[in-house]
């Protein structure tokens, strides 16, 4: 099955120029179809989704909105802090050159940190006074200019689901859902199902709440729409909302080239050290026949593209390599764009455009070759191959590779007309399951109405006693007619308040007085007690039921027993820590590690970086040097990671209490593995969390699912578990995963309070 090829060829492609500027857009000199379009179909539609080809000006596109709304305040969100920067100066020039009032301000996490002290420290208190009114944090803004932020998916999620401090949340949330005329969402098919859901949270607050009635206007910008995501769109269109549908390909007999014509061989992707010595080869084959041509190879995993640049450079190629991935600083990324052979994670997928200088009078790149576990990604980085639009040598044919899955040639791909061009290809495609995006539709139809909980609940208190409390419930029932769901408000009111109660109780200590006589004036204190009790106290939950007993009775208990406020902290701990991923914007299990690359293992020329631990861990040898890791060699073996587990108790207990069971873990580490032997494992400071969230599963009884999972990059890792009677090894699913994985095999997966999940 690695030997399977398949060569098609697919047409040029060509994108509407428009024949007639409409007057307010006449600076815009050269504008295309599309981008006239969005112009015009936002005077009257509340979303417009724009799909055009990438490379094709989406983004001027989107700007034009900003006519329609010139006194209002507008966001902007783009998916990567590279792609912010970036697109804040082409906001800044539109600005500019339509004559708007607008001040552009860019908010990252740092950029934030960064903005003067004058008026706060706190970073939610400064983003508020900047959305309110710019000039109190900035000096060299006028009073009363509208601002447009252009920010990432984690402030806007953080903002909307009031996850700020307690004293930010409410007028940072308020602000972004009362604040903006204009909200845009650029490359919006490369958010996962969590991501995906504060988009669609904050459209149907919008719908519900009547700001699509008073003139805001969304616009929603990808070249690869996910069908869920389209289907949960139509959902609001029924209900009533404006929505147009624009791909810029079609409505108009001008057309200008936009992309060349490739001529693509689809491969099966064979085993890792094979497939680099193959791209390696086929890379260098390249360079050699023509020099001066520019390629990239693009691949999903970091440690690839590592190790393929060791290969290259073994072969005398260093000079023309170029790395561009996520650890790479910008001044690299930079640098390494002019290079003849770019290598490249998925950091390129959003908005990237390989810039030349000088500009080729043709494509920026003539070749590509990549791999690609979706067909999202697929057509993602196929596009960024033979652009031309605006160039002047147009009919070059570029030249891509791309490897698939083995997978999807059991499942059809075998089967293409290689003489149908891109439409066949999408057909067949289109057709792949193991090419959809896992998780999407499983994750909406399990925890993300928890997930939507918290703001709802926060909305509702916030109109307890006033006019429009009603439209929380039409909140609600509309995301679940959108999303799909089987509970009720109630369900899950009743599940929020226990969840943040256990939030709250953990911030205080147990040996306090605020714990132990006035956890029932937390918000949620109480019922949290009452499931505490539920799990603790079976008997005593009876005798609240029988009304032979209060709640408040129990305050004598956490007064007079120390042993029992600790109960109490522990299991809230373990609640909230269980939930934790949930309501964390990034599923990394770790934080990142501030690490040295003296020798270029990992950067092209810098020294200093930041890269994920576990990655750390797996693939290179290191020393710690003050704040600094420092990497100092390749591993010659690839280490596998596993966790080990001191349980305090019977094996028994252990698969009667935890197995198969979503909870928080203690007495947890990491150890680095070669084989059968444990390898020396270096105690870094990141690694040393409390309680470690997750579901432990038998891997025998899992063995299938796991290694489908694995094919899908969910990555699970071996567990020991040492009980005072036994040890045995066991799968630890980390995080979000563990919850995805149980909720898409259809397993059942039991909750800290050890009711039954079940999607």
């Amino acid at each position: 099955m690695a030997n399977e090829k398949l060569v098609i060829k697919l047409e040029p492609r060509s994108i509407s120029a428009c024949a007639s500027l409409p007057p307010k857009l006449a600076f815009m000199k050269n504008a295309l179809q599309h981008q006239v379009d969005v112009f015009e179909q936002s005077r009257n539609a509340d979303i417009v989704l724009n799909s055009s080809p990438t490379g094709t000006g989406k983004t001027e596109a989107s700007c034009t909105v900003l006519l329609h709304n010139p006194t209002q305040s507008a966001v902007y969100v783009a998916p990567t802090n590279a792609l912010v920067e970036q697109q804040r100066e082409a906001l800044e020039k539109f600005v500019r050159e339509a004559g708007l009032r607008h001040v552009v301000k860019s908010a990252s996490a740092r950029e934030v940190r960064e903005w003067p002290n004058d008026v706060s420290n706190r970073p939610g208190e400064k983003l508020y006074n900047v959305l309110r009114n710019p000039a109190t944090v900035f000096s060299d803004v006028g009073a009363n200019r509208p601002i447009i932020l252009v920010t990432n998916p984690d402030i806007f999620y953080y903002a909307t689901f009031f996850a700020y401090n307690k004293n930010d949340r409410t007028n940072i949330a308020s602000a972004f859902y009362q604040k903006f005329g204009t909200v845009i969402f650029d490359e919006f098919h490369l958010y996962d199902a969590k991501q995906l859901v504060s988009l669609l949270f904050y459209l149907t607050y919008s719908y519900v709440f009547g700001f699509f009635e008073y003139g805001r206007r969304v616009v929603l910008l990808t070249a690869t729409p996910e069908p869920a995501c389209e289907l949960a769109l139509r959902n609001l269109e029924f209900k009533g909302v404006k929505i147009a549908w624009i791909n810029g390909e079609t409505d108009n007999s001008h057309f200008l080239p936009s992309q060349t014509a490739v001529n693509l061989e689809l491969r099966s992707q064979p085993e890792k050290d094979e497939w680099l010595r193959e791209l390696a080869d086929e890379v260098t084959k390249r360079f050699q026949e023509n020099p001066s041509q520019n390629g990239a190879v693009i691949l999903d995993a970091l440690v690839n593209i590592n190790d393929l640049y060791q290969l290259l450079k073994q072969r005398g190629l260093v000079n023309a390599i170029g790395r561009i991935t996520g650890p790479a600083p910008k001044a690299d990324r930079k640098r390494a764009m002019q290079r003849p052979i770019i290598l490249a994670t998925s950091t390129v997928d959003v908005g990237f455009n390989f810039e030349r200088n000088p500009t080729p009078t043709r494509q920026n790149l003539d070749w590509l070759i990549f791999s690609s576990r979706d067909r999202f990604s697929f057509w993602q980085r196929l596009g960024r191959v033979g652009r031309v639009l605006g160039k002047s040598e147009t009919n070059i044919d570029s030249e891509a590779i791309g490897y698939l899955p083995e997978k999807a040639w059991e499942q059809g791909l075998s089967t293409l007309d290689c003489t149908g061009g891109r439409a066949a290809l999408k057909q067949i495609l289109d057709s792949i399951p193991c090419l959809d995006k896992p998780f999407l539709d499983v994750y909406w139809r399990s925890e993300a109405f928890l997930e939507i909980a918290r703001p709802l609940l926060e909305l509702e208190e916030k109109f307890e006693n006033l006019p429009g409390i009603e439209l929380i419930m039409q909140l609600f029932n509309t995301l679940k007619e959108t999303l799909g769901g089987n509970r009720d408000w109630d369900y899950y009111r009743r599940r929020m308040r226990t969840l943040r109660g256990a939030e709250d109780i953990v911030k205080v200590s147990a040996k306090k007085l605020t714990l132990k006589s006035q956890w029932k004036y937390i918000k949620g204190g109480q019922a949290f007690v009452k499931k505490f009790l539920e799990v603790h106290y079976p008997f005593e939950v009876e005798e609240l039921k029988a009304k032979r007993a209060s709640i408040e009775e129990f305050e004598k208990l956490f007064q007079e027993d120390d042993e029992a406020g600790k109960e109490l902290k522990d299991f809230a701990e373990i609640w909230s820590a269980s939930y934790a991923p949930l309501f964390q914007f990034r599923s990394g299990l770790f934080d990142s590690l501030q690490i040295r690359d003296p020798q270029g293992l990992l950067l092209d020329d810098s020294e200093e970086t930041i890269l994920d631990p576990l990655h750390l861990l797996r693939y290179y040898e290191f020393v710690e040097d003050g704040e600094f890791v420092v990497v100092t060699a390749r591993a010659e073996v690839t280490y596998e990671l596993n966790f080990r587990m001191r349980y305090r108790d019977s094996y028994q207990d252990f698969v009667n209490k935890e197995l198969n069971k979503l909870t928080a873990f203690p007495d947890c580490r990491i150890e680095r593995r070669l084989g059968s032997a444990i390898a020396p494992t270096p105690l870094l400071k990141v690694l040393e969390k409390h309680l470690l969230p997750g579901v432990i599963v038998c891997g025998v009884k899992n063995a299938a699912t796991i290694f489908q999972l694995r094919k899908q990059g969910i990555v699970s890792y071996p567990i020991v578990i040492a009980c005072d009677d036994a040890e045995k090894e066991y799968k630890f699913l980390p995080g979000l995963a563990g919850i995805l994985t149980m909720a898409m095999k259809s397993k059942q997966l039991r909750l800290p309070d050890d009711e039954p999940f079940i999607i």
